[in-house]
């Protein structure tokens, strides 16, 4: 077994490091970039807890061979000069934490960036940061709300490379920030700016990335938190129980999911005489396929064709000084000199 964790010499200071990570993508908008990113992605135990067996001939017979060229042209279509619009800003969101913590004097504290699934990867930004000497290391997960699908599988990647090291550092570990003061108010700005340019809409509906409602049952919290992020965001905008609505996107297969979901709630809400609504997704720290393609493209679509008039998308929080000023407090507040409530 290969260890990892080489000595810090004595003139070399200890730095706390920290580790922001979100979900990944695809290295290119192709075929095989796609297919093995799905691979790992629906590989992750956490995401499928088909017994494992059964699923890999499920994946390897009837998904792989089909699924990644269905996507080529929806990744193509959100494809930026930069790559990923996912990693892209998760990188401009590092760039932009590194200089804020350097200005306010941290020269302790440095900074990774790695995603669950693909590049660059946990194993590699854990050794980045044990070569600048970080002997704390503080994992950011970038969800606001805590799932076994998502925040738990990044725990597993990082234990499991921390296995192989001789000096494993101190670790703290974010698992959730859905009702965090300042995320809630930067989620209500960011809604209220596009009001001030666009109007607001009769409704104003707050889409979640959607799990198997079986993980509702078996104690994930998700569902929840998602519902407190909403009714917070609800409130802190003002809204009545009229004015806005939470749904849930991104079905996968055949079984029941949450719900409402999303694509049928736009088509009923336009059916029934809504002309208009914005749509906004708390969930998601930054814009990828999900937001950019499924809400902003093919759910607008489905409103519109269901009879509504007007659909706005108001873009995730992404890199924008305010978010950034949000991600910076969270991780002040978990940081072990400095863990005071806020």
């Amino acid at each position: 077994m290969k260890f990892y964790g080489r000595p810090i010499e004595p003139e070399q200071a200890e730095k706390t490091g920290v580790l922001l990570v979100n979900l990944g993508s695809p290295d290119a908008p192709d075929g095989p970039s796609i297919r093995r990113f799905l691979k790992e992605f629906l590989s992750d135990q956490r995401v499928i807890e088909i017994p494992q067996p059964v699923w890999q001939i499920i994946l390897k017979l009837f998904i792989l061979p089909f699924r990644p060229r269905k996507l080529v042209s929806l990744y193509q279509s959100i494809w930026t000069d930069d790559g990923s619009p996912l990693v892209a800003i998760a990188e401009q969101q590092k760039q932009k934490l590194e200089k804020q913590f350097k200005e306010a004097g941290r020269k302790d504290t440095c900074f990774a960036l790695a995603m669950r699934y693909g590049q660059p990867d946990i194993c590699s930004a854990l050794k980045q940061l044990a070569e600048q000497n970080a002997r704390k290391i503080l994992i950011f997960p970038t969800y606001p709300q805590y799932s076994g699908t998502t925040t738990a599988s990044i725990f597993d990647a990082v234990s499991n490379e921390l296995q192989h090291w001789r000096w494993v550092p101190e670790l703290r570990f974010i698992n959730q920030y859905h009702d965090d003061h300042a995320y809630i108010e930067a989620l209500a700005n960011s809604v209220k700016s596009h009001w001030q340019q666009q109007g607001q809409a009769e409704k104003l509906i707050m889409s979640f990335h959607g799990l198997p409602k079986f993980c509702l049952d078996k104690g994930d919290p998700y569902y929840h938190q998602c519902h407190k992020t909403a009714h917070l965001l609800a409130e802190t905008l003002g809204l009545n129980k009229q004015q806005w609505q939470i749904t849930f996107q991104s079905r996968f297969g055949k079984a029941e999911w949450l719900k409402p979901y999303t694509s049928v709630t736009l088509k009923e809400l336009a059916k029934q005489g809504t002309q208009s609504v914005d749509v906004i997704c708390p969930g998601f720290a930054i814009d990828c396929l999900e937001t950019l393609e499924e809400i902003a493209v093919e759910n607008r679509d489905v409103f519109m064709k269901a009879g509504g008039k007007q659909y706005h998308y108001i873009p995730a929080l992404n890199a924008t000084d305010e978010h950034i000023g949000v991600l910076a407090g969270i991780i002040e507040q978990n940081l072990w000199e400095r863990s005071v409530e806020r």
